[in-house]
């Protein structure tokens, strides 16, 4: 049984991992598929993930494997089952959680951050963070609950309406669910905002309307051209760098809602302009984490609403971790999988 450790400043280590039997309330998962986040880019290089990290850690905390042992006390799953992993754990009596804003919580931890994850062959998780998932369901299919989860709490956030006009500034991997979960929700519309030539044809195969290169000029120019609209109802920035924080807000028709998606740097400043947000009746809101949308995810995946495996571009063993995730950055990928037995 062997563990890919990250040891701290971009290094990782191939080591040998032993299990104990699972105590009672814990599950023994084998590790079938684990994407390549971009949280785990910020980690690999000396930033913070969505809780502080003490290496020496598996990351990996999007990943799905079959059930080999659980404790006396689970219930929710069964040797055998395929099942996804929710990475985040919630202290459950801070202010936040008390209050149901546990996505806040101020003792937050998470596997394939603070406890070993995915990018091993196998994982003791309790088994209140196991979610089942349909046999048939392809395992880097259902790796992708969690980032899809993630989404879900966006798209809540967007609150979209029937008909609705949406802008989706970045066409990556969560770009691009983001863009099915807002067809979904109801927009008549839905606009990618990509530079990557291949990720805007993929945009299109799954059913933007239009995809356009922000190197074209502004999109609230751009947008006009092909809708008669000044802007969009709604925006939803993918990307994370602060080029696409200008993007959305150029997208943004008056009275939008924008949300600011994506994972930034942390010292990352846009300079916005606050006659803007009171003229325009702007509602801006950010989104973080997964609370309470990680069964929806594994549901809609299991029914095959979303689209996944066109999104799947490039497959590592485990012992090529770090050049999978070197890869993520790069822009002919659009997701990168680990598949911890090879």
């Amino acid at each position: 049984m062997n563990g890919n450790f990250f040891l701290g400043n971009g290094q990782f280590e191939m080591r040998e991992m032993r299990f104990d039997e699972p105590k009672d309330n814990q599950v023994l998962i084998r590790n079938m598929a684990a994407g390549i986040c971009g949280t785990d880019v910020h980690i690999m290089h000396g930033e913070k993930g969505s809780a502080d990290v003490t290496p020496p850690v598996v990351l990996g905390h999007e990943y799905a494997g079959e059930v080999i042992a659980v404790g006396k006390n689970v219930t929710t799953c069964r040797v055998g089952d395929h099942v996804t992993v929710d990475p985040n754990i919630y202290c459950g009596k801070c202010g936040y959680c008390r209050i149901g804003k546990k996505q806040l919580c101020e003792h937050l931890v998470a596997i394939g951050v603070n406890y070993n994850g995915g990018f091993a062959q196998y994982s003791m998780v309790p088994d209140s963070q196991v979610f089942r998932l349909s046999d048939d369901l392809p395992w880097e299919v259902g790796a992708m609950t969690e980032p899809l989860a993630c989404c879900l709490r966006g798209i809540r956030r967007a609150r979209i309406t029937p008909g609705d006009l949406a802008v989706i500034v970045g066409g990556g991997t969560i770009g691009l669910m983001m863009m099915q979960l807002a067809l979904l929700s109801g927009a008549s519309r839905v606009i990618i905002s990509e530079p990557s030539e291949t990720r805007r044809k993929l945009a299109m195969q799954l059913g933007a309307f239009a995809a356009l290169n922000p190197a074209d000029g502004p999109l609230d120019g751009q947008i006009a051209g092909i809708t008669n609209r000044r802007g969009a109802d709604v925006v939803i920035e993918c990307a994370g760098n602060v080029r696409a924080t200008q993007s959305a807000f150029e997208a943004a028709d008056h009275g939008a809602n924008i949300v600011l998606f994506s994972v930034p740097q942390t010292d990352a400043v846009y300079p916005l302009k606050l006659f803007d947000v009171y003229s325009k009746e702007w509602n801006i809101s950010g989104s973080f984490i997964n609370p309470d949308t990680h069964l929806e995810a594994a549901d809609l995946l299991s029914a095959g609403r979303i689209q996944i495996l066109p999104l799947i571009t490039h497959r590592y063993p485990l012992a090529q971790l770090r050049d999978a995730i070197e890869k993520q950055t790069m822009p002919d990928s659009v997701k990168v999988m680990v598949l911890p037995q090879e």
